[in-house]
């Protein structure tokens, strides 16, 4: 006996599954100045982290963001990380919507990897946030938020 194509069983393409939104989030990048010249400072980067709305009281965000040339050959990577207080409730009265949110700075001088200034041209930066819980064997990922991605221009 032959089995009929109606018979097989038919696999439908499924969606994806949904993922949920981490509670640490990038809310905000911005860059100064802009055009960046390596000759006339730093470029000053500006990210607003969106914390959730419960924390730790042994709770540490770092901030990371890689900048690299279009030909990958020029790089380079910068970090902060910084101890979060919790906020008493009672101090500050805030809706169940509204999480707090922490403004951290990072600054490149225009230099790579080496220590050398870079070529003019467009380059691409990508930021991460990451919660850390601090214990007794050192500092341990508790949360990472999604990457943001974006382009400076440097004359």
């Amino acid at each position: 006996m032959v089995a009929s194509l109606a018979a097989a069983p038919c696999h439908a393409k499924q969606k994806p599954p949904r993922v949920k939104t981490p509670d640490l989030r990038i809310v905000d990048v911005t860059m100064s100045p802009v055009p960046f010249s390596p000759a006339s400072g730093s470029l000053q980067l500006s990210i607003e982290v969106e914390l959730p709305a419960e924390l730790d009281s042994a709770t540490v965000l770092e901030v990371s963001s890689l900048i690299s040339s279009p030909s990958k050959r020029s790089m380079r990577f910068l970090a902060d990380r910084q101890s979060l207080k919790v906020p008493s409730p009672l101090a500050h009265p805030q809706s169940v919507e509204q999480k707090p949110r922490v403004l951290v700075t990072l600054t490149w001088d225009g230099t790579d990897q080496a220590r050398r200034r870079v070529e003019s041209g467009r380059y691409k930066y990508e930021v991460r946030a990451k919660l850390l819980a601090v214990g007794e064997e050192g500092p341990r990922t508790q949360m990472v938020s999604w990457p943001r991605r974006g382009t400076v221009e440097v004359k």
